[in-house]
This record gives structure tokens, C-alpha cells and sequence, in this order.
């Protein structure tokens, strides 16, 4: 699966379970870190885990390994890393605070909705 199809499943599967904000980053140009990042939020802790499982659930299906997990929604991130793509579903105060789209400012922002 390229680039390109991975992030539309992704943020297909946020916009279907109401994760709001959804934007792409393409931090490849700037970063050696992966090619994406796919940032969103939920409006509370059990939206965040939905929003999680929805997004494993979609790559799987995808037949896309998960490389790792990090964070809890209790803690107001998750992080799920599929290599090329990695997906921050925050909410909105955690959001806030580590404020990815301002650190990765130099990074093009791609509209898959």
C-alpha cells in the first residue's frame, strides 16, 4: 500500500468515528522521522480509544503492521506508528500542548477529506 492510500484509510476511519481536526502532515521533506503525520482529535478519553481502535482496525484490514503504540487516552494521547505514517489522535488540551503543527510548520499539509 503507498503513502497516498495508507493516509486515506486512516483519516477515513477518524472522520467516521468524529475525530475532528484531522490534518495531514507531510513532514518527509523536513524530517527523517517518517513521511506523515496524521494528527486529530476526540472530545473525550473513550472518543480517543475509539478513535484508535478505528484506525487499527482499518490497517489491519489493510494488512499494515503496526510498529508501535504509545501513550493512553487517559493521558490524552495515543500515537500509532505505521512506519511512513504516524497517527497523534489527542485531545483538544493535550492538542494544545504539544502544538505538532506549529512545530512542524515547515512541513506541507495535505487535505485527504
Amino acid at each position: 500500500m503507498n503513502l497516498d492510500e495508507m493516509i486515506k484509510q486512516i483519516v477515513a476511519a477518524l472522520d467516521d468515528h468524529k475525530g475532528h481536526r484531522i490534518k495531514t502532515l507531510y513532514v518527509g521533506e523536513v524530517s527523517s522521522v517518517c513521511d506523515a503525520f496524521i494528527v486529530a482529535s476526540g472530545s473525550s478519553f473513550s472518543q480517543l480509544e475509539a478513535l484508535c481502535d478505528a484506525v487499527e482496525d482499518a490497517m489491519r484490514t489493510a494488512e499494515v503492521s503496526l510498529k508501535n503504540r504509545e501513550g493512553r487516552a487517559e493521558g490524552g494521547w495515543i500515537l500509532l506508528d505505521y512506519g511512513a505514517a504516524v497517527v497523534h489522535i489527542f485531545t483538544d488540551e493535550a492538542r494544545e500542548f504539544y502544538d505538532l503543527e506549529h512545530t512542524w510548520r515547515d512541513a506541507k499539509t495535505i487535505d485527504f477529506l
